[in-house]
């Protein structure tokens, strides 16, 4: 079970901690479920940059980078060396632990 804190760039949004996931579901998918707004143009499928978001902690928990996301990653505004598209950072079967992943402005995108 994975218990994944979300915190925003944005102003005004304070942290939120999503407790007890279950594995084989992406940091995308566990947003979207729990009313968490983080674009995703793509439809998640590892097409666009604009699910990017930044691991803080727990890396380790996550799909190793594929070179098709690191493509991805660098078309996203302002990427770090911690930045990883949220629909390919999948929870790992047989671990467990606390990941927290900081989501960019969600208003730098058109249409916001």
């Amino acid at each position: 079970m994975y218990n994944i804190t979300f915190k925003f760039e944005q102003k005004g949004l304070e942290p939120v901690t999503i407790t007890n996931q279950e594995p084989e579901q992406s940091i995308l998918e566990v947003a979207l479920k729990n009313d968490i707004n983080l674009h995703h143009n793509c439809g998640g499928v590892c097409a666009c940059s604009t699910c990017h978001v930044y691991v803080e902690k727990g890396e380790n928990y996550l799909e190793e980078l594929s070179d098709k996301e690191e493509d991805f990653i660098d078309r996203a505004i302002s990427p770090r060396l911690n930045s990883r598209l949220s629909c390919q950072c999948v929870l790992q079967h047989g671990s467990s632990g606390d990941i927290i992943v900081t989501l960019p402005d969600q208003t730098q995108f058109l249409g916001e």
